[in-house]
């Protein structure tokens, strides 16, 4: 009797321990297929940014909105783009105080388009669904030079996101005479993006 007992108890042990066995290899097991999944999703996210499909373009004459751009573009994962005139603005060109000065001239006359180098062709530009267009603002409105740019292009179906710099002039103007000038293309609402560019534009695009 107590042969027979120990040996059921003994067999009763062991079946204990190989269920314990088997617990243990479908935990591991189901852990690993978590781990698998996490990092599968992580290596999407990552792959999902690098095909991203926006473009940051931006007019800069003395590189605030250049800075700006940067920040923008590491954010979201989109391409810089800057936007650049043929004939580089001189310092006395940006003298806004001179009435003869180029951009003086430029910004007194609305239908100037100052010509710009064209390094993104339009079958190039097709690629992209969003653009970030940034600029200083230069007589309460975008430099002509954006102007180029944006007629350079066929925008339709694109959502346009304007920003800008300024050290004094709010951007509403400058977004109102550009949805003025390009009623039939998807703008949003634009953002004046001075101070801590890294900072702001965090603060923006959370």
């Amino acid at each position: 009797m107590v042969i027979r007992e120990s040996s059921c108890v003994e067999t009763t042990f062991f079946n204990d321990k190989q269920k314990t066995n088997d617990m243990k290899k479908i935990t591991l097991f189901l852990m690993s297929l978590t781990l698998v999944g996490l990092t599968a999703c992580a290596q999407k996210n990552t792959q999902d940014m690098k095909t991203t499909k926006t473009l940051v373009a931006y007019f800069s004459a003395t590189g605030t909105t250049h800075k700006v751009a940067q920040q923008i573009a590491q954010a979201t994962g989109g391409r810089l783009y800057p936007i650049r005139p043929e004939q580089p603005y001189t310092d006395a060109d940006l003298d806004w105080t001179d009435k003869s000065s180029r951009s003086t001239l430029e910004m007194q006359d609305p239908a100037s388009r100052p010509a710009i180098v064209m390094e993104l062709h339009e079958k190039d530009m097709k690629d992209y669904d969003t653009l970030f267009i940034g600029f200083p603002i230069w007589w309460n409105v975008a430099p002509h030079a954006v102007n180029t740019f944006i007629e350079s292009y066929d925008l339709s179906g694109k959502v346009l996101i304007p920003f800008a710099t300024s050290g004094s002039s709010s951007i509403s103007n400058s977004v109102k005479e550009l949805k003025k000038a390009y009623p039939d293309y998807n703008w949003q609402e634009g953002k004046l993006l001075n101070g801590d560019p890294k900072a702001e534009v965090e603060k923006w695009l959370k």
